[in-house]
């Protein structure tokens, strides 16, 4: 391989006996780390990088781990040991490491880490996610590489990256060496705070393991918020402990369902990788299967139009139910399921409380909801049923608030003294209720971020931002990687998720890809996520102003390192334009 003076590697036919420094390289990936001013590395940083030109060979076996000991917490500690961990395991995949030789002898590599503040070790909206990482040759066996961050999860991000900085060169004597960069410094952190994916385990349901693949591609691409559509009209799957009758009416099957133990353990999984997970239960509408069993006992309607045919008379897609916001019976078990939801996610203050898609025709067909609006001198307009909807809306936070409070304070009561509670703001999906003409009489600014999924057409994020809200934009015609494969909706490819551009200005938070799963299941997940997800995560993390095809090699060398890491993403290009590049625009 050749890298050219267009800073592309190119299939090279005349036999070059190559060295590391050289602009003839073996192979295609030892050329993709010497070759362009960001290399083989994805998201590419945002501040200064210097990517030297020399490979030294390193033994595998002797890595080594320094931290600085000053003031870590046992959390902390804990955090950076599985940091090590990562490291360790994801440097076997990535580059297939057995047993490598070299016919010079390896140097070790020091890997010394550093963290300004070790008090934080739960990732929110304000954490620094900065780092810089600096590689050198310290003395003829050794060499270092410090990371220095804000907090421990900028030491996990520069560990991200200087797993990129390694190659496997294949010696003369038929025998393969481990190869790393020996001069580097990189000064990076996120252009945006919220680089997320959402996966809906409602419609199909996915399992635990292939969670953790979706968090292992997440981790190696930076993104950092796992947007968990756990529950809808098809399915609630996740079991709580205060109303077990939710997964008991909800589950597809008792195989299918996540327990505590499960979301627990996932959920710290994925804090290791510098992810959150944000879980939301979808409501007022969205919900059905799961709410049936109120009347069974004595407790009336928690849900209506449940499974109501026909479903276009009822809502938007098949099947039906919405939550009953006139029965107060709803209310003391909403609590009792937000309670559980917080419990079960400890460190997690945010809630995702759904909010799209509410029907206005399921309530209004439904007498107990149209005489609970004449008994209240309200009509049945849209301006009733927007009321009415706030009113639930009003009731589920103050429910939320109180969960927050009783988990926070060690309290098992589902009554509250009056005391004042800290509260975090909870986020909704854009809809009538967050339309900029009405949102101002509704929804508080300061308690609700709107998540935005309108076509990049639509103003609606722009206006929003004036009125004060701060933003999570799923751009419709862009991010929603189920798209193109059912209805009259369009395949986005991954050029397309790559210059997908947020609103500028301030309030912004970031923005998240979605995997809707009325056609995707646990068999086709990968394909339909990765590498797009990957596409999205360098314009959350970088903000590019370069076109796609400047980053098509690094993307094309992600894609490998994604496989590496046990993800299945979907082919992007016939491999000759990735021996060829540039060839194939």
């Amino acid at each position: 391989m050749v890298c050219t003076d267009e800073q592309q590697c190119v299939k090279e036919f005349s036999y070059i006996n190559g060295t590391s420094e050289s602009h003839v390289f073996p192979t295609l990936n030892n050329c993709r780390l010497l070759c362009g001013k960001f290399g083989p590395l994805w998201p590419h940083p945002t501040g200064r990088v210097h990517l030297g030109k020399k490979t030294t060979a390193i033994n595998p076996t002797t890595i080594k781990f320094e931290q600085y000991t000053n003031n870590q917490t046992a959390e902390a500690i804990k955090f950076l040991e599985e940091v090590e961990n990562y490291f360790l395991l994801n440097l076997r995949r990535d580059y297939r490491i057995q047993m490598l030789y070299s016919d010079s002898t390896p140097m070790s590599l020091i890997v010394k880490m550093h963290a300004s503040s070790y008090s934080k070790t739960n990732i929110e909206w304000s954490t620094d996610e900065s780092y810089k990482l600096k590689v050198s040759i310290e003395n003829i066996t050794n060499v270092v590489a410090v990371i220095e961050a804000a907090t421990v999860f900028g030491v996990r991000h520069g560990c991200e990256t200087l797993l990129q900085l390694f190659t496997v060169v294949n010696e003369a004597n038929f025998t393969s060496s481990l190869q790393m960069l020996s001069d580097a410094v990189i000064t990076d952190q996120p252009a945006y705070a919220h680089r997320g994916l959402l996966i809906d385990t409602a419609r199909n349901y996915i399992p635990i393991n292939c969670l953790k693949r979706q968090l292992d591609a997440m981790a190696a691409s930076k993104m950092n918020v796992l947007h968990w559509h756990v529950t809808d009209t098809q399915s609630f799957p996740i079991q709580l402990n205060r109303v077990p009758e939710m997964v008991s009416y909800g589950a597809y099957d008792s195989n299918q369902i996540y327990t505590s133990s499960d979301v627990r353990k996932l959920i710290r999984y994925a804090k290791y990788r510098g992810i959150r997970v944000i879980l939301e239960l979808d409501a007022p509408a969205h919900a059905g299967n799961g709410w049936q069993w109120g009347p069974e006992k004595g407790l009336g309607n928690l849900a209506v139009c449940i499974n109501q045919k026909p479903w276009r008379k009822f809502c938007i897609e098949p099947p039906c139910g919405q939550l009953n916001p006139v029965n107060p019976n709803l209310y003391a078990v909403l609590q009792d399921i937000y309670y559980d939801l917080a419990f079960i996610n400890k460190d997690e203050q945010i809630l995702h409380m759904g909010g799209d898609e509410v029907f206005f025709g399921c309530w209004n067909a439904t007498d107990e909801i149209v005489s609970y609006l004449v008994d209240h001198g309200m009509g049945r307009n849209e301006t009733d049923f927007l009321m009415l909807w706030n009113e639930f809306q009003n009731n589920a936070l103050r429910l939320w608030d109180n969960a927050l409070y009783l988990v926070n304070t060690n309290r098992s009561s589902t009554t509250t003294s009056g005391k004042s509670k800290r509260t975090s703001p909870v986020i909704l999906w854009s809809s009538h209720l967050t339309d900029p003409s009405v949102i101002v009489q509704f929804l508080s600014s300061d308690r609700y971020v709107i998540q935005t999924w309108v076509p990049s057409t639509n103003n609606m994020p722009q206006q929003l931002q004036k009125l004060g809200y701060k933003l999570i934009i799923s751009t419709k015609d862009a991010w929603y990687l189920d798209h193109g494969f059912w209805g009259v909706t369009t395949y986005y490819n991954w050029k397309k998720v790559y210059e997908n551009q947020l609103p500028k200005g301030n309030g912004i938070l970031g923005g998240e890809v979605c995997v809707w799963t009325e056609y995707i299941d646990a068999h086709s997940l990968d394909g339909r996520t990765w590498p797009r997800a990957a596409a999205a995560a360098e314009r959350l993390w970088s903000n590019p102003s370069t076109k796609a095809l400047e980053a098509e090699s690094r993307f094309f060398r992600h894609r490998e390192r994604l496989i590496s890491r046990g993800t299945q993403p979907e082919a992007i290009a016939p491999q000759w334009c990735q021996q060829n590049e540039g060839q194939c625009h």
